[in-house]
């Protein structure tokens, strides 16, 4: 009986340890918390869009949905205005 206790605890624990966020959402989070922290202001669509090499579009629609999983939060109309909602020792390194 303690084993089968024990094997549904892991696969609780396990559930509760995964990243609310891909790998790709990951990297961005991460660029947003340390661009952040270097420079005293939040990345404009076009630093994230020069930092990794992809279009305008594509950098917006990860914005939008990083804001519509609860990870980040921006003031409407206000340049530079993305926070972080997620803990920096739940992010992953920058690649």
């Amino acid at each position: 009986m303690k084993v089968e206790a024990l094997k549904k605890a892991r696969v609780h624990f396990s559930a509760l340890m995964q990243k609310p966020y891909t790998r790709k959402q990951g990297q961005y989070l991460a660029f947003i918390f340390y661009y952040t922290k270097i420079h005293g202001c939040a990345p404009a669509e076009a630093d994230m869009q020069e930092y990794f090499q992809v279009s305008p579009p594509s950098v917006h629609q990860m914005i939008v949905t990083l804001e519509k999983h609860r990870l980040i939060e921006r003031t409407p109309w206000q340049a530079r205005s993305i926070r972080l909602l997620i803990a920096p020792e739940d992010l992953p390194k920058l690649e």
